[in-house]
């Protein structure tokens, strides 16, 4: 520790002053003038490194008395344990006295606080929440995610409509079109859990209400996200990767959020010649700058379809890598499943594929808040848990989809 360091510096500091104060008092022949003036310096010197020592012991036990010290925790990691704490007591029992005031201390994200807003879940609940979500949710593992403190995000997409043109060294230069930008907005809205415990489940010194609240909520929000990144119709909810307009026209004339589909050319079916083909066919409309980070999605029901496709050399195309953190591939590229994305069928569009990153962004609003519910399904407690997110297209040339129709 440095202030430690110090202190030790000060005192071997006060040894060699002494010791030089006695060099000078022992000394033989010198002018008794010069030594009483070499003693007084020495002394001074002796008495200064006393005072330094001194302010340096009140300036450790000032420290002391202030939270963290000696922990080898920062303050921002002491007021967070502080909340958690509060936290705790406020779930278990309903016990809210002083939570309020240390959200309004550590500055919390939500102008709302007490009974009227709920209180905010400490960073370290909240971030094992979040960690979950991201388990269980299948698109916010590949989409862009942004997080804001506001309750709407813009994204500004370029829309390439500038020109260019080669001309002689004299030759007139006409005006070029300017470029577009598309302002695309996305709106945050309410999700939320309302998971159920007794209070014998909260008072058992075994039971970690923590861990069991992160993992409801996660379940619960997961289910939720899940759902409405695939097909949310955008009306107070995320807008999903489905929901925009699906054309057969390609990426040179298609209006800008209109999304790109291929036929299989059979009706809620593959063909039934080289059925593997027609995936080729729609990895190919993707543009090399998205395909290399391309992904597939598409449900188990889909994707065991597919499991059974070989290429022309007999090979199959689908390979169901079991090694951890390693996903399986087909035709090379990584496979999300969705479990909610359609099952084949007429008009279906049921298999996705593009670099979702690019195509899809998902906005966080910051913060989750809890509100302790222990009157309206007694015996149990409930814990009305809301956070805010949002999701839309921002890239609509990023991905493309199958449709099993004819046309």
């Amino acid at each position: 520790m440095s202030d430690l360091s110090a202190i030790q510096k000060a005192i071997e500091e006060s040894n060699r002053a002494f010791e030089a104060f006695k060099q000078a008092n022992d000394q033989k022949g010198a002018a008794q003038s010069d030594k009483l003036a070499t003693m007084e310096k020495a002394f001074d010197a002796v008495l200064k490194s006393q005072e330094d020592t001194k302010r340096m012991l009140e300036d450790i036990e000032a420290k002391a008395k202030r939270p963290g010290f000696g922990s080898g925790k920062s303050d921002d990691e002491m007021a967070g344990e502080e909340h958690k704490k509060a936290f705790r007591a406020y779930m278990s029992k309903g016990v809210d006295g002083g939570l309020a005031d240390i959200e309004r201390k550590a500055l919390a994200n939500s102008t709302n606080s007490g009974a009227d807003g709920g209180f905010a879940v400490p960073k370290v609940i909240d971030s094992m929440i979040e960690s979950l979500v991201v388990n269980i949710s299948p698109i916010r593992q590949i989409a862009n995610v942004q997080q804001t403190s506001t309750g709407d995000f813009h994204k500004l997409v370029n829309l390439k409509g500038s020109a260019s043109s080669a001309v002689a060294e004299t030759a007139a230069r006409a005006a070029t079109n300017t470029p577009t930008l598309a302002d695309i907005q996305i709106q945050a809205y309410d999700i939320y859990a309302n998971p159920q415990a007794t209070q014998q489940m909260l008072d058992d010194v075994f039971f970690n209400a923590e861990a069991w609240l992160a993992e409801e909520i996660a379940e619960e929000f997961g289910r939720q996200e899940g759902a409405l990144f695939i097909s949310g119709t955008g009306t107070n909810q995320p807008t999903g990767l489905l929901v925009p307009t699906f054309v057969a026209t390609s990426d040179a004339s298609r209006t800008f959020g209109q999304v790109e589909y291929v036929p299989t050319g059979v009706a809620g079916a593959f063909p039934a010649s080289a059925p593997s083909d027609i995936l080729l066919t729609l990895a190919s409309k993707v543009k090399a700058r998205y395909r290399a980070n391309a992904k597939w999605v598409l449900n188990k029901a889909s994707l065991f379809t597919i499991a059974a496709f070989k290429d022309s050399s007999g090979r199959y195309i689908f390979n169901p890598i079991s090694a951890p953190d390693v996903p399986s591939t087909l035709l090379n590229y990584p496979v999300v499943e969705a479990e909610d994305m359609p099952t084949i069928a007429a008009s279906s569009l049921s298999i996705l594929f593009g670099d979702f990153k690019r195509a899809y962004t998902i906005v966080d609003r910051i913060g989750t808040r809890v509100i302790r519910d222990p009157f309206t399904n007694k015996p149990y407690i409930g814990f009305y848990t809301v956070k805010r997110v949002g999701g839309k297209v921002v890239n609509s040339e990023a991905y493309k989809a199958l449709k099993f129709s004819v046309s």
